[in-house]
């Protein structure tokens, strides 16, 4: 195998062996460190909308900046960096959003990661705060996407996944459907095929789903389905998936405004959500070389990435009491759960039919309704997550809320690859 390969630094029976943490991790702080410590002071959303429905980027992403500004109860001029979020857009987007709010002369860095481009620019806007380069600094993302699948504008070069869809394409032959929906659909059926995994497990998830959307008055769909709702739907890949387990794309904005304890302290900031852990993980060289769906989808990248947010968090995962994960398919809800390590590897089947994935059950999974169901307008996705996860922190997530939560759990993941993992914690 070539490569470097990740480091083992400890083993976890719930996440199935080795703990495999890349060496760039290792090297930040742990536990409770007290000179290191992030808050979330402020967090900021709008309502995710249908392509065609919604104000164009710049003001969806000053509506949420002014939110989180607001919510952190500091002016802008207090803001000494900022990181943009986005994917379908020109080079300076972040800038043009941003400037709606004001123009202070700080630095605007512009992220783009795929799919985790928003928990990106919430990793740097972190790291900024616990390097001690700054006391304040702005997470935003933002998407104004059209209808249908995605697609890149790019059509004259090298695409980013072009590797990773040779592989599949020489593990499953060819298949007639979306990449993205044969990438996630792939390794959903390298679950079934391996683990006995049924599709109304995936209709399980999906149907979940909607029942936590219909208390998020942010979410884009809120109606309920049925497990047999989401199996008569139009099938997309036979035995595989039907349409609603693909998650629609979505217009949207969120930010976040983090600072350290010094900072907040002095200026009687709230310091009620604390970022414990976090990491941003890409891919092994396994996830080529397996040839295996499971794999090309990132599961080692977001084993490693949760081992290292665990690690430094100083918990496991039976801690948590809440999680925001990356359901981009209903698929892939079911192979991060293993992943997680909130089950065993080849039980996420059960973990979903105990019910242990919602409400009453071991962990609330996705109480926003998730992408599934809250819409997953890219740049911003991430920084809902971080919305949500920070609500339910503090309780104020109203009709969602997870009774004593405490701990709190983020998994965002983009093709290509990159993971990020959050462990927040209620201080």
């Amino acid at each position: 195998m070539s490569g470097a390969a990740p480091t083992i630094i400890g083993w976890h029976p719930r996440l199935g062996g080795a703990r495999m943490v890349p060496a760039a991790q290792r090297t930040q702080p742990k536990g409770n460190d007290m000179s290191n410590n992030v808050y979330v002071a402020g967090v900021g959303m709008i309502p995710f909308m249908k392509p065609g429905t919604s104000p164009h980027y710049d003001v969806m992403a000053e509506t949420a900046i002014r939110e989180a500004l607001a919510d952190a109860g500091i002016d802008y001029d207090k803001v000494q960096q900022a990181y943009a979020g986005y994917v379908y857009g020109a080079s300076t987007c972040g800038q043009k959003a941003l400037y709606k709010v004001g123009m202070t002369g700080i630095p605007v860095i512009n992220v783009n990661n795929n799919c985790s481009t928003g928990s990106s620019a919430l990793f740097l806007a972190r790291q900024a705060v616990q390097s001690g380069v700054v006391d304040v600094a702005l997470a935003f993302g933002f998407e104004y996407m059209a209808p249908g699948a995605l697609s890149s504008p790019w059509t004259d070069r090298p695409g980013p996944l072009d590797e990773f869809n040779q592989v599949l394409l020489d593990v499953l032959g060819p298949i007639e459907i979306p990449a993205a929906l044969r990438l996630f659909g792939g390794a959903g059926q390298a679950h079934m095929k391996k683990y006995g995994t049924k599709m109304e497990t995936f209709a399980a998830i999906r149907a979940k789903a909607s029942r936590h959307a219909a208390r998020n008055p942010k979410a884009v769909f809120r109606n309920v389905v049925s497990v047999d709702d989401v199996m008569a739907e139009k099938v997309m890949w036979p035995g595989v998936m039907t349409r609603s387990m693909a998650c629609p794309p979505t217009c949207g904005a969120a930010a976040a405004i983090v600072v350290s304890e010094a900072y907040a302290k002095k200026h009687g900031l709230r310091t009620d959500v604390r970022i414990a852990g976090q990491s941003l993980t890409t891919d092994f060289p396994q996830a080529l070389e397996s040839r295996d769906p499971i794999q090309l989808v990132g599961f080692d990248m977001a084993r490693a990435g949760a081992q290292a947010a665990y690690e430094q968090a100083g918990i496991g995962p039976d801690d948590v009491d809440v999680i925001e994960l990356h359901d981009c398919f209903a698929h892939n809800e079911l192979l991060t759960y293993e992943a997680l390590g909130l089950c065993p590897v080849g039980e996420a089947e059960k973990f979903v039919l105990d019910g242990d994935n919602t409400y009453g059950g071991r962990y609330v999974t996705n109480p926003s309704g998730g992408l599934l169901s809250k819409g997953h307008p890219l740049g911003a996705t991430g920084l809902a997550q971080c919305f949500e996860l920070t609500h339910q922190l503090r309780g104020s997530a109203e009709e969602r809320q997870v009774e004593g939560a405490k701990v709190a759990l983020q998994h965002n993941l983009g093709l290509g690859g990159a993971c990020v993992v959050t462990v927040y914690q209620k201080a």
